[in-house]
């Protein structure tokens, strides 16, 4: 199993980095990329065809589905012979975001069903795509969202928090994970940002050491946030290795050595 980062902005797109983006390859697997922020797709064209991936979004917010509508656009006027309707997992009402923002006249919705086969997530109810199994994870955040646990064949475990503040879910879906890819968007200085939408790097240590995971990679950070800050708070709370995650980035998943959880 292989993460590479496709964009890692937080809440917008940032002068380096495309909003929220991760393409996860395994053998015996088409191709997952985790959330469609802007940018994303001419970030995966790098790696590969728009055509043949599977998307999984977690949650609606626009920093993290909003490039859908360019890939609607590729696949029914691109190069290449059709391949089909490509699977899209989301949550409740992702036919009529992604509706609403890829018609062409204001106040229609566009029919996004003959391009993708739309399933609708249930929180802790588990897929399988190819060799992958992907639990989501209802988590703490606006709007409907959802972190991933994913397990390969050889049981190497990659969890993606999502958008979430902190929350028990977020720890029981990260824990004992070889890599936990986490959000941690803001310092941690309560008066300076609104309640209950994102983590800090403090808190994104503190789960990732709760939940005894192998790897802590940081990523949503906006652009108006310090990232050595972060990463400094996230290493202060948590044993393991910390990275900063950017663009073009590659992880490959491998069992790193789970920490000792705080929580037994």
């Amino acid at each position: 199993m292989r993460l590479t980062v496709l964009g890692c902005s937080g809440s917008v797109t940032g002068p380096d980095s495309p909003a929220s983006g991760y393409l996860l390859t395994a053998p015996g697997t088409s191709p997952i990329v985790l959330d469609f922020g802007g940018g994303v797709l001419g970030a995966l064209q790098h790696f590969a065809d728009p055509r043949d991936v599977t998307v999984l979004l977690s949650h609606l917010h626009a920093d993290h589905c909003l490039d859908i509508p360019g890939l609607l656009v590729w696949r029914r006027y691109g190069p290449g012979e059709s391949t089909g309707r490509a699977p899209m997992y989301g949550p409740e009402g992702t036919a009529h975001r992604i509706g609403v923002a890829s018609a062409e006249v204001p106040g229609e919705i566009d029919d996004i069903s003959d391009t993708m086969d739309l399933r609708i997530w249930e929180d802790r109810v588990q897929v399988q795509i190819g060799g992958l199994s992907i639990t989501p994870y209802k988590v703490n955040h606006p709007s409907e969202s959802f972190g991933f646990r994913i397990t390969d064949a050889s049981g190497r475990v990659l969890v993606y928090s999502g958008d979430t503040a902190v929350c028990d879910a977020v720890v029981d879906m990260a824990r004992g994970a070889d890599v936990f890819l986490c959000e941690a968007s803001w310092t941690h200085a309560p008066e300076e940002r609104p309640e209950g939408i994102h983590l800090s790097g403090l808190e994104a240590g503190q789960i990732a050491q709760r939940a005894g995971v192998g790897e802590l990679l940081l990523t949503h950070i906006p652009p108006w946030t310090s990232r050595a800050a972060v990463l400094a708070e996230a290493q202060s709370a948590f044993s393991g290795p910390v990275h900063l995650v950017s663009p073009g980035e590659q992880f490959a998943v491998e069992h790193v050595g789970a920490h000792e959880s705080l929580s037994g």
